[in-house]
């Protein structure tokens, strides 16, 4: 029976991981994702599951890596100083194409930053921090539910495209409490055993779109390399230029052409607004309370937030951007998602920036001034 509980963003994260059957954790406590290590640490040896306390952030993404090679789903979750860590592991997760969940509940920065307080400032980190070509797949929560919901959703993802998924939250975001309605029926993604004889398994075959063969557990009949470096099919080491280039574009498609299977989104408002507002996290709840009191006039603002930020969804910012009306990017950065936002839109679209990164939140009254002095 589904059942109601007030939690806070970071254990809700925990409870939509061990909803979506993960029992393994490896990470190093850091502000302000602390509380899912801690949670995980009671959790999951109470279910059978292992929580394991790293030494740093960079044994922490090898440790889930190990545990999912071994037939576990796993996780860790820490901040952005830990992401920067966890980098070269998260490389050979994308290489060796092991499904994995890393939580990143962003704080500000540079270097120790903020650590206490919010930001958005990972948003570019989580896509391009690991070296070579690559995709990502990011989700990022606005409500508590959505952290529940949307660890579910990567953990899923991670076992469908075999592919390392990240949850990109912030502190507000992950420090704040409210109601959650916990299903006891979860859609939930399994790890399958490969349909084939062990002899004739190859552990990079793949489906006409670049999936993929299920990823069976070390000391099962089926016997494969997983490698960091370029390999061929069977995982084995091969430096042949015909093979890298097919590698590393199937690596690459593989996620990309699953844009329309990872977009989530929410629209809110009038769908021919004065405004259009496009955000994420809690910069989407601020806009999200403009959509309910329409400062502007009825149907003024519109928000569309975005719950996928990578894959970037270009054909959804086009689609809801065709009435033309001017945009409005507010993030707590510099200006990360804006620029995508108009690479989308073209150099022509009014589209503006409204950022902030002094480790406080964008409030209602500061995006309702901006709107109506820069563009209306």
């Amino acid at each position: 029976m589904p059942k109601r509980q007030l939690l806070q963003g970071n254990e809700a994260i925990l409870e939509g991981a061990i909803a979506a059957g993960a029992t393994f954790f490896a990470g190093y406590p850091i502000t302000p994702s602390s509380e899912i290590a801690q949670g995980a640490s009671r959790r999951l040896p109470a279910i059978g599951g292992v929580y394991l306390q790293m030494e740093d952030e960079l044994a922490s993404m090898a440790a889930i890596i190990g545990a999912s090679l071994a037939g576990r789903k796993s996780f860790t979750a820490t901040s952005g100083p830990g992401v920067s860590l966890m980098q070269e592991n998260l490389g050979v997760a994308i290489m060796a194409e092991v499904p994995c969940v890393i939580i990143d509940i962003q704080r500000s920065g540079p270097g120790t930053g903020l650590a206490t307080k919010p930001a958005q400032a990972d948003m570019m980190q989580v896509r391009w921090g690991s070296h070579g070509d690559h995709s990502a797949v990011v989700l990022a929560p606005a409500s508590v539910q959505e952290c529940f919901d949307l660890t579910v959703r990567a953990f899923n993802l991670a076992e469908e495209l075999r592919h390392p998924v990240f949850v990109l939250a912030d502190e507000i975001v992950g420090h704040m409490r409210e109601d959650v309605l916990i299903s006891g029926e979860v859609e939930v993604v399994t790890r399958r055993s490969p349909d084939i004889d062990p002899d004739r398994f190859k552990v990079h075959d793949h489906d006409e779109r670049g999936i993929p063969v299920p990823l069976p557990p070390f000391g099962s009949p089926f016997v494969y390399h997983a490698n960091s470096s370029m390999h061929d099919e069977m995982g084995f080491p091969s430096s042949d230029p015909g093979n890298a280039g097919r590698m590393i574009r199937r690596l690459h498609d593989k996620v990309e052409n699953a844009v329309d299977q990872i977009t989530e989104f929410s629209f809110f408002g009038d769908e021919d607004p004065r405004v259009l507002i496009i955000a994420y996290g809690c910069s989407a709840r601020t806009a999200q309370q403009l959509v309910l009191d329409q400062p502007f006039g009825s149907g003024g603002v519109s928000l569309l937030q975005l719950k996928s930020l990578w894959p970037f969804p270009d054909a959804l910012i086009r689609k809801t951007a065709s009435c033309g009306v001017p945009v409005v990017v507010p993030e707590l950065n510099l200006g990360q998602m804006v620029r995508e936002v108009k690479r989308v839109l073209g150099p022509d679209y009014p589209c503006h920036s409204f950022t902030k990164s002094n480790g406080l939140p964008i409030s209602t009254t500061e995006l309702i001034s901006f709107i109506g002095e820069e563009v209306l």
